[in-house]
């Protein structure tokens, strides 16, 4: 017996009945020898954080586009912060932590630069639309490793698609990461709110820090014993503390989501990604070979939809500026 094979014993004898073992798993699209030490979630879970597409997060926007101060979230942070919450509660429910992690640090690998902003702004010039739980997939299947994929396995592939609406995931480990991303983002835009001067935390809604509490800490406290409580055979969280939490971020999208002083930076992006999207368009040489060979396997548009997709807020600046905005002239 392998360190593999152990584990995945040491599973079978600590894990709960409903949760997803690694020797049941659906398997990979292109079928590979077993490792024989790391089992297949485990093994998932670490090519997403050795990855490109991954260290790219550390330089988009979550919330606050190019802050000033290295305090605010960026999407890296935010995937950590969901990862943590999500294992948290995998783990008293005892539910497979290594699905749970890999879910979690792959499920924004497709964001835009420029946060939400990015999103719509691509979301308005694809002939097919953008969604970045879309993207997520296409990233790990078809983008990375120079056209290889990731090669993931289905489970995690299933916890990635289904992370933000619409059919919720098959394994009860994909159901938890939807909930933590959904309990990280609020509570940490929340923080970040304050620390940038556009929220008074005085005026959260006392009918929801009733129920959930006044402090960032005690709030996700509240939400995972909910959940913890409430589970039995699959994940759910109480009536009440759903119904609070639900009303606090109604609170966040009317009010912090469309600040004026917060977003007014996002009003450029627009046109940012607009004009990046029509270079490009008629620029395809201009792109990384890889993204020029995609063109024509798959179109221009596809093409420049990934290629602008997978760009950091940094480097789609800068792209910009090179590309539109007049440089001084030096005599030489």
């Amino acid at each position: 017996m392998n360190v593999r094979q152990r584990t995945e014993e040491i599973e079978h004898l600590t894990l709960a009945p409903w949760a997803t073992f690694s020797d049941g798993s659906r398997g990979r699209v292109r079928q590979e020898e077993p490792d024989d030490i790391r089992p297949v979630f485990q093994r998932d879970r670490d090519r997403v954080i050795h990855c490109k597409a991954f260290r790219r997060l550390k330089q988009k926007t979550q919330v606050f586009l190019s802050p000033e101060g290295d305090l605010y979230r960026t999407r890296l942070t935010h995937t950590l912060e969901v990862a943590q919450i999500a294992r948290t509660i995998a783990r008293a429910l005892r539910l497979n932590e290594d699905l749970t992690e890999a879910i979690s640090l792959a499920h924004d690998l497709g964001h835009t630069p420029f946060g939400h902003a990015g999103e719509n702004a691509l979301d308005k010039l694809c002939p097919d639309g953008f969604h970045h739980y879309m993207q997520s997939l296409r990233v790990v299947d078809r983008l990375e490793k120079e056209g290889q994929g990731l090669n993931l396995s289905w489970e995690v592939r299933n916890g990635i698609v289904t992370h933000t609406k619409g059919t919720w995931a098959a394994t009860p480990e994909g159901r938890i990461v939807r909930m933590a991303d959904q309990i990280a983002f609020v509570n940490h835009d929340i923080e970040d709110a304050v620390r940038a001067g556009v929220l008074d935390p005085a005026l959260l809604p006392k009918e929801c820090t009733a129920v959930l509490g006044n402090t960032k800490s005690e709030r996700i406290t509240t939400m995972i014993r909910s959940i913890l409580t409430h589970s039995q055979g699959d994940v759910r969280i109480g009536s009440e503390e759903q119904q609070a939490f639900l009303a606090l971020r109604d609170f966040m999208y009317a009010t912090v989501y469309v600040d004026r002083s917060a977003k007014q930076e996002e009003q450029k992006v627009d046109n940012v990604i607009a004009q990046l999207y029509e270079y490009y368009l008629t620029h395809v040489d201009r792109m990384s070979n890889f993204y020029v060979q995609l063109a024509y396997q798959e179109g221009r548009e596809r093409a420049v939809t990934d290629y602008i997709s997978g760009m950091s807020d940094e480097f789609a600046i800068r792209t910009f500026e090179e590309l539109f905005v007049p440089r001084k002239w030096h005599v030489l």
